[in-house]
């Protein structure tokens, strides 16, 4: 039954499971995982770290915080700059992604269900 669905025009051929087990340990997928990692791992760390500072600030800073600045005050400010980090660390992502991941994911794709 599996190869009359792998004959049907548009449909693609599904992997066996030793087929995923040999490419989870082919260097090309390691290397697309060490990719992936080298990017993610620090970004989310270093967003991590500017949400607590965020919180620490906000829970022992409070008087700080409440300085006015530019007609809001500061914690405020820092409250949207949380958002616009997020925003902008989405699309560096993004971009990182459909230049360095993209083409190796397909290439792997089209290896196993080509």
């Amino acid at each position: 039954m599996a190869e009359k669905a792998a004959a049907v025009p548009g449909r693609r051929r599904q992997p066996t499971q030793d087929e995923f087990i040999e490419m989870q340990e082919s260097s090309q997928f390691q290397d697309l995982r060490k990719t992936f990692r080298g990017f993610t791992f620090p970004v989310f760390i270093a967003a991590m770290i500017w949400f607590l500072f965020y919180m620490m600030a906000a829970l022992w800073m409070q008087d700080f915080m409440a300085q006015p600045l530019w007609g809001m005050n500061i914690g405020l400010w820092l409250g949207v700059a949380q958002f616009v980090t997020t925003f902008a660390i989405t699309w560096v992502y993004i971009v990182y992604a459909n230049k360095n991941l993209e083409p190796r994911q397909a290439a792997i794709r089209e290896q196993m269900e080509g």
